[in-house]
């Protein structure tokens, strides 16, 4: 992986734990040579873990739709920031620009990307590892949520198991460069998982 995008808050809610994780992804990030691509803010924990990249020496690809810059909360001290038409378009690229997704704690926005990847994965749109850092059992009842989605029949344990997770930066790194995605092509055809 050369570059990963994070999906991450524009709000940041003060854990120290979570301020910490973010400082350690920075570092496994640019000691691994793996560039940040991000939704380009200079608020919140998307802030954090851009200015963490960039004080380690890493490069910073921020991606973020005219109406956010018009707000002021673009961040114009990175390496590159591309500014797109509207959300959709944002997303579309930043998808283009990695080879992989880390999602950290955020809200409704982080939630919508995550899954929306997520899902592109499961329909065979894309091969790229998807990654959730678990600061602090932020995510538990999320991955709790996916399996019961298995248990009753929503989906298949095959597409749970795209789901990477790790509280710990550097696993969760090590898992995404083992990824090897195994999509189930049998969901086209037979939609009932009982």
């Amino acid at each position: 992986m050369k570059k990963i995008c994070v999906y991450c808050g524009a709000n940041f809610n003060g854990d120290p734990l979570l301020k910490q994780s973010i400082e350690l992804l920075a570092e496994v990030m640019v000691n691994n040579h793996i560039d940040l691509v991000y939704g380009g803010g200079k608020v919140g924990v998307m802030g954090l873990i851009a200015d963490a990249v960039l004080t380690k020496g890493g490069q910073v690809e921020g991606v973020i739709p005219q109406f956010l810059m018009d707000k002021e909360v673009g961040h114009t001290s990175i390496t590159k920031l591309h500014i797109t038409e509207n959300m959709h378009e944002r997303k579309q690229l930043m998808s283009d620009l990695c080879d992989g997704y880390i999602t950290l704690p955020g809200g409704l926005g982080t939630m919508e990307e995550f899954f929306e990847v997520l899902t592109w994965l499961q329909l065979g749109l894309h091969n790229k590892p998807i990654g959730i850092l678990n600061v602090n059992g932020y995510y538990d009842f999320l991955l709790k949520q996916l399996d019961v989605m298995v248990e009753q029949h929503f989906l298949k344990p095959v597409n749970r198991e795209l789901v990477l997770s790790s509280s710990d930066p550097i696993e969760l790194i090590n898992l995404m460069s083992s990824f090897k995605p195994e999509v189930d092509e049998v969901w086209f055809k037979d939609r009932n998982l009982i």
